[in-house]
């Protein structure tokens, strides 16, 4: 997996849970999830990349 991505698949999981949580200690319920669909595209280009790399080898 490049750097690079590897880097914004991680940031926006970090940042989609951070939305998530925030959202969700002051009820708004829209904005946890978005920050849910934030950070859920953020594990799935995770996956994209680990996959196009065990192809690699």
């Amino acid at each position: 997996m490049s750097a690079g991505e590897k880097a914004k698949a991680k940031a926006e999981q970090v940042v989609g849970k951070t939305v998530r949580k925030a959202a969700h200690a002051v009820h708004k319920e829209t904005l946890e999830a978005k920050g849910t669909a934030l950070e859920a595209r953020g594990m799935m280009r995770g996956a994209k990349e680990r996959t196009k790399d065990s192809f690699k080898k």
